[in-house]
């Protein structure tokens, strides 16, 4: 009773941890995201149906809110108090979009009868009651990433060419197919080439596992808006990987046996608007898109930093880059949904 009174701050430090009511918003928004895709579809129909005005405003908010959950997971990531738990759920809960995807294909290749939604339920779940588990270290080391990331930037360095040219390629989308079959043609000659392939397959499970490592270790503890940023994208884009791998190489070609072309990335012939399963990939892509640019970015950012920069010009261009990320995922989730540059002009 005595050291209760001497030490009331100290009592009241510890309850607060305890109840921390923001702990556990990850997972609840996470376990929110299939079931507002649902409701999209449920308000948008199929191609054979027009929706009314109210319906296609009430699917809009819908679908901003499902596009919210990374953002939301984000910006818990940022909290200085949280956990070293609830710290790392945050983290996990950016990565949704994709992580849904992933568990789509990984159902339909092992033909599990459960639906997406309860096995995704279970999952997050389980996540939740660990990141409870997880205990704060006595002491929070300086995570020791030196060679990790100056590996990975030197990887990434080289993988910015292959990832231009495919979200150019991707941009001619907005012409229509068939420009875009013409240029994943000419760059198919490299990348599909084989020695071309092998390579662009190592460099990618490389960046997937350091990304994952340097995720691992600065989510230890807590850091900077920017610093986040660069974590959270960068754990988003390690599972965006290796789901579009997984994807592409197992589903797709081994699989099903059929071409990784304009038809298969929009889930032809009924598009990612209009299907309940396809919807998943709207934002999938499009937060691919934005936070492989804005990574890129962010890493710029740093090695301008480094190199003398000031910090505010080094901060301009970040969200310059930002908001050209921003542009660029629309142009292609544009182009990907039927919007072609063509019907725009007349």
């Amino acid at each position: 009773m005595m050291e209760e009174l001497v030490h009331p701050q100290k009592r009241s430090g510890v309850l607060e941890k305890r109840l921390d009511r923001f702990a556990l918003v990850p997972a609840a928004s996470a376990l929110c995201y299939p079931f507002l895709l649902k409701a999209f579809h449920a308000l948008v129909g199929t191609q054979a149906v027009t929706p009314s005005p109210l319906a296609v405003a009430s699917a809009t908010l819908i679908l901003a809110v499902a596009f919210g959950v990374p953002f939301l997971g984000l910006a818990l990531a940022c909290r200085p108090t949280a956990n070293l738990g609830a710290r790392r759920l945050a983290y996990a809960s950016v990565a949704s979009p994709t992580l849904y995807v992933f568990l789509g294909v990984v159902q339909a290749l092992v033909h599990s009868p459960i639906p997406d939604e309860i096995v995704w339920c279970l999952i997050w779940l389980a996540i939740a009651i660990w990141s409870q588990s997880a205990r704060n270290p006595d002491a929070v080391p300086v995570p020791a990433v030196g060679r990790w990331r100056v590996l990975h930037g030197l990887t990434a360095a080289v993988l910015c060419l292959y990832v231009l040219f495919h979200l150019t390629n991707h941009l001619f989308g907005l012409i229509g197919p068939d420009a875009h079959a013409s240029v994943m043609k000419i760059g198919r000659v490299a990348y599909r080439s084989g020695v071309g392939e092998p390579l662009l397959v190592a460099a990618m499970i490389f960046q997937i596992a350091t990304g994952l490592v340097l995720a691992w270790r600065w989510s230890a503890a807590a850091q900077g808006f920017h610093r986040t940023f660069q974590v959270a994208s960068g754990a988003y884009l390690s599972l965006f990987i290796l789901g579009h791998m997984n994807s592409v190489f197992i589903y797709a070609r081994s699989f099903l046996g059929i071409p990784t072309d304009w038809n298969f990335a929009i889930g032809a012939p009924t598009g990612l608007i209009h299907d309940a399963w396809n919807i998943r990939l709207l934002p999938h892509y499009a937060l691919g898109v934005f936070f492989v640019l804005s990574h890129i970015a962010a890493g710029l950012r740093v090695v301008l930093i480094a190199h003398g920069v000031d910090r505010r010009n080094a901060d301009r261009l970040w969200m310059t880059c930002v908001a050209m990320s921003v542009v660029v995922a629309a142009a292609i989730i544009a182009g990907m949904c039927g919007v072609r540059i063509g019907a725009l002009a007349s």
